[in-house]
């Protein structure tokens, strides 16, 4: 419902302002008026977010909040303490007070916690005249124009577009202009909604209760903001940094969320030093080798990553499990097999022309092939084992792929150097 009428530009600079001043973030939101308030709060990050609402008085979001839908308004109350929102949800006023009581009953992580609740039922044997009247009445209410459901017997069996009220006989029955709406259950988790929306190209689906009454809407631009919030926080977990984590955070919040995940990767780099320590008389031996190794880890870790993001999209499509893994596995080892022929003979064919040495050359072309192959067969995998077992792919597997192609590359070539070149 915000509509503050500036332009993006302007937006982001306000945005930009308040994420990056903390000490004066509520002093410069406070500048604002209460319908720019509103849509900066929605631009800002979670915990930016929370960081204002928290800091404003009672009286101060009993202005701003108003400015928001019901449903965006429920999102910025829940940002308060529990013993805070109890006091602070009976001063609303009336229409915004139900709204956002209705709205708290459910999961945020539903259906229910995505819709909008700004919408009439009418029957289909009602006129148009008397669909026009009530949606009049809604929006002389509301500030908000409504979707017009349209019922049967207690049921959803679609919607009335709002321009055929502008276009049919005042005294005609609307049953002849309902238009199909999908419905999904309240309690759908974001997954079945994002599918419903895949399954069925429309702008919107009516979110149904337990007796298949109407008790909302979702709208696409609901699913859009969480399909980037799943992207994001993959993104996050890709790099092991925390999905709450955003570009404002201070120093020490940063520190917060990542250090665990350093940790971890240093503990896994110890393993591949010992493997390399295992081979100390041999790299000492035959100095080149050091040269090298960088060549046969980067090259692993590169491929396995590409494997890793091809499955772990995959499995976030539902389009594998561990059990139809077989033809991708069969095909990704395939593909590592060829890239690692291509690569080897590419790594070779420099070592010899640079060193002339046709045994570090070989080496090196085997090391190439044969970690790239370990690299499409734990790429593939641990994926798909970590999802399994309940655990998020793309947390989980990066560790434990990189040790792999680390360790097992390392051990091959410079087992190879030992027996060859010995």
């Amino acid at each position: 419902m915000s509509n503050s009428h500036l332009p993006q530009s302007d937006i982001d600079q306000i945005v930009n302002k308040i994420s990056f001043h903390p000490d004066e973030r509520l002093k410069l939101f406070l500048s604002l008026s209460p319908e720019i308030q509103a849509t900066i709060l929605l631009h800002l990050t979670k915990h930016i977010q929370h960081d204002i609402v928290n800091s404003l008085s009672d009286d101060k979001l009993l202005i701003t909040l108003p400015n928001l839908d019901p449903d965006e308004a429920t999102d910025m109350i829940q940002l308060l303490t529990k013993n805070r929102q109890k006091i602070f949800i009976p001063k609303l006023n009336e229409e915004l007070r139900k709204s956002v009581e209705l709205l708290s009953q459910f999961d945020p992580k539903t259906a229910a916690g995505l819709m909008n609740i700004d919408y009439i039922q009418v029957e289909e044997t009602d006129t148009i005249s008397d669909v026009a009247k009530r949606f009049k009445v809604h929006e002389q209410r509301t500030g908000r124009p409504p979707e017009i459901i349209v019922m049967q017997e207690g049921k959803v069996i679609g919607y009335l577009p709002g321009h055929e009220l502008g276009f049919g006989q005042p005294k005609e029955e609307i049953k002849k202009h309902v238009q199909h709406i999908s419905t999904i259950k309240h309690n759908a988790d974001y997954e079945d909604v994002i599918s419903i929306f895949k399954d069925n190209p429309h702008n919107k689906v009516a979110v149904i209760g337990e007796k298949e009454n109407i008790v909302g809407i979702i709208y696409t631009d609901d699913v859009l903001k969480v399909l980037e919030e799943q992207e994001s926080a993959s993104l996050y977990d890709f790099a092991g940094v925390h999905e709450e984590e955003s570009v404002t955070d201070s120093t020490s919040v940063k520190v917060k969320n990542r250090y665990k995940w350093l940790i971890v990767n240093l503990a896994t780099a110890f393993l591949a030093a010992f493997t390399v320590g295992l081979f100390g008389k041999t790299i000492s031996k035959y100095v080149l080798l050091a040269v090298y190794m960088p060549i046969i880890a980067g090259m692993g870790g590169n491929a396995a990553t590409q494997t890793l993001a091809v499955l772990v999209r995959g499995i976030a499509l539902k389009q594998i499990d561990l059990k139809t893994a077989a033809n991708t596995l069969k095909h990704e080892l395939g593909a590592g097999l060829v890239n690692g022929l291509i690569n080897g003979v590419l790594v070779a064919t420099v070592v010899f022309l640079v060193n002339k040495d046709l045994k570090m050359a070989f080496i090196l072309a085997m090391a190439m092939i044969i970690n790239l192959l370990v690299a499409a067969f734990f790429g593939t995998l641990v994926p798909l084992i970590m999802k399994s077992l309940g655990k998020d792919p793309a947390t989980s597997a990066t560790i434990f792929i990189t040790t792999a192609t680390d360790v097992l590359g390392f051990l091959v070539f410079l087992g190879l150097a030992s027996l060859i070149l010995s």
